[in-house]
């Protein structure tokens, strides 16, 4: 269970929150139980509800006391189930259960009318007297549309919008809202043994699926959880911190969208890097940065069915711009995704711009290939198999990398400003080389071995003279530089240099030396200019890289000290944002954040490797 949460007036924090979701979208959902954000029907579709953004004009859905209260909540068991119990100061106690409603295809077709997108949430009364309060206030569309409501009888009450329809059903009264509103609000009182359950639907057109309540919301409950409790049961991890893994694991289910195997970085918009700030990002695509590492941790878990669907999304999603690759697509594999701003909405702690979309997906970043290489030889290790075209494709990629290795780019950071030579992109080509001669001798793809092998050289030597600072004693970020970067931690990870090197001994010192902050680290120094205004918290992915390097360095207490430290500012259901205030523990940038969570189960795969326990499974 979680701290004691007060009701107040404050603003929220973003470690405030809470998802659910059905691996085709999600929902947000408050410590009070306020649903904060969705957008249906799928994860990158504009906002139904957007409080998270704006308070006044984005729209939410609440269920709570009417009165004071303090509340708990956790994830039901290793589910993505949530209850959030509620204690009034006259000794009441109600419980909210939230779930998007999840099941096997034979079950749903069992089970009766099952809607394509649909939020299930059940009050229990477990103790004495609760009045009840209710605000329903949908704003489609970041709330640029009004939605057209109509009293559908039984069926509950439509909020029509375009070709778009959203259906509120309960067995609780519902109040038609006064004509020409469109907010549905009121109170109801449940003693101790009553419960009533809220469904909200969508559909694009109709006629909609309305689902049944009572008994049989129970029923799609029960399969709810099962289902959940099977995926984390099949969780191959039973090393050290397996509670932390699956939950991970749990956040990273959450995050992909199971029709395509896609996995987005985050479910949100727009959460800022710092308070105030404009470094607000939309991160509800799928970056290709993220390939390698999302496959390790698939794998290493035992999620064999998810990782092969992911590398299939992969395969699918670079073909269609081959040769070049492009930094991030969206979850069907388009690659066009215009970033704008939404300027009526205040953004989350008044941190404007509110953007949508994303215009990295134009950058040139040298790294994705050597990314996408690895994933591709990591798929084969497994026992997977590349067909001629797939194999003919990532050829392809290797001579693309021939052909631009030595061209600036924007790296992985995605830097606004001018292009540089990133030393950690350089070595991913490299790795994109290295990875496919290698499947070229396992027989995988034939590749130009006499051209790769001169380049993939080449790529080394101008890495050593170049990207190593022999006076600070350190890789560094770019050619001829003499600034530090967190993801100079990652070289042993492809090989390029074992980790227990004294050169990449020395890199992991000094990036802690210039980047730490209380265990965390920072991306790059803050005097970097990369084309905004300065402020931002330490990154989690960077943080955990650093666990990771330092278990493969043999440093097992120390690794294991910060991994610990790192792990108690999860909020209390265990989520991460993308970066953490070192002196606050504040959450900042969107969330969860894949990235994180990626990093968490990396972390700890290299503390249980350095400590020599096997797998378990």
């Amino acid at each position: 269970m979680s701290d004691d949460v007060a009701r107040t007036a404050r603003a929220r924090a973003i470690k405030d929150y809470a998802i659910i979701g059905d691996g085709r979208s999600a929902a947000l959902i408050a410590s009070d139980g306020t649903l904060e954000w969705l957008c249906w029907p799928s994860f990158e579709s504009p906002s139904l509800f957007a409080a998270l953004l704006d308070s006044e004009r984005g729209g939410c859905f609440s269920l709570q006391p009417s009165g004071t209260f303090r509340c708990e909540r956790a994830y039901v068991d290793e589910t993505n189930v949530l209850q959030t119990t509620f204690y009034t100061d006259d000794g009441g106690v109600l419980r909210l259960t939230d779930a998007m409603p999840v099941a096997s295809e034979r079950e749903k077709r069992r089970g009766g009318p099952w809607p394509e997108h649909w939020i299930l949430r059940r009050v229990e009364c477990l103790a004495g007297e609760v009045e009840l309060a209710w605000r329903f206030d949908l704003q489609p569309d970041y709330g640029r549309q009004r939605p057209h409501v109509r009293h559908c009888n039984a069926l509950g009450i439509a909020f029509e919008f375009g070709a778009h329809v959203c259906i509120l059903r309960s067995d609780l009264p519902l109040r038609m809202p006064p004509k020409g509103e469109t907010v549905v609000a009121g109170t109801t009182t449940l003693t101790a043994g009553e419960q009533g359950d809220v469904a909200l639907v969508y559909a694009h057109r109709h006629p909609a699926a309305i689902p049944s309540l009572g008994e049989r919301a129970t029923a799609t409950l029960e399969r709810t959880l099962r289902w959940w409790q099977d995926f984390s049961s099949a969780c191959g991890y039973h090393g050290p911190y397996r509670r932390e893994v699956v939950r991970s694991a749990l956040a990273l289910r959450l995050l992909t969208y199971a029709p395509s195997g896609a996995i987005i970085a985050a479910p949100t918009t727009s959460l800022p890097e710092a308070l105030g700030g404009v470094r607000n990002w939309d991160y509800r695509y799928c970056w290709l940065r993220d390939a390698a590492l999302t496959l390790t941790a698939l794998y290493a878990m035992g999620n064999v069915d998810e990782a092969g669907a992911f590398f299939h999304w992969l395969m699918h999603s670079t073909q269609l711009t081959r040769p070049r690759l492009q930094v991030l697509y969206n979850v069907y594999g388009e690659a066009h995704v215009p970033e704008a701003p939404v300027e009526h909405l205040r953004g989350f702690a008044d941190s404007r711009p509110v953007r949508v979309g994303n215009a990295a997906h134009d950058q040139f970043q040298l790294d994705v290939y050597g990314v996408v290489v690895e994933a591709a030889y990591q798929f084969v290790q497994q026992g997977g198999r590349l067909d001629r075209a797939t194999g003919r494709m990532l050829v392809g990629f290797g001579k693309t990398v021939c052909r631009c290795w030595q061209e600036p780019d924007d790296g992985i950071w995605e830097i606004r400003s001018d292009r540089q030579h990133h030393t950690y992109s350089k070595v991913l080509a490299w790795a994109a080389l290295d990875r496919l001669l290698r499947l070229h001798e396992q027989g995988h793809v034939r590749a130009p071995v006499g051209r790769f092998n001169a380049q993939r050289e080449a790529i080394r030597a101008a890495v050593e003279t170049r990207g190593y600072n022999e006076q600070l004693g350190s890789y560094v970020a770019t050619f001829d530089g003499e600034t530090l970067d967190a993801s100079l931690l990652e070289l042993w990870r492809y090989g390029y240099v074992r980790a227990d090197a004294p050169r990449m001994i020395a890199t992991r010192k000094r990036i802690y030396e210039h980047l730490g902050r209380d265990g965390m680290l920072d991306r790059y120094p803050a005097s970097v200019d990369d084309g905004l205004p300065p402020g931002e918290g330490a990154f989690g992915i960077c943080s955990f890289w650093g666990v990771s390097c330092l278990a493969a360095q043999g440093e097992v207490a120390e690794a294991t000290r910060l991994f610990e430290g790192l792990l108690a500012h999860a909020n209390e259901v265990g989520l991460y944002a993308e970066e953490l205030d070192p002196t606050s523990g504040a959450h900042l940038g969107n969330f969860p954040q894949a990235f994180t969570h990626l990093g968490l189960i990396d972390a700890a795969l290299a503390l249980r490797n350095a400590q020599g326990e096997g797998a378990g499974g």
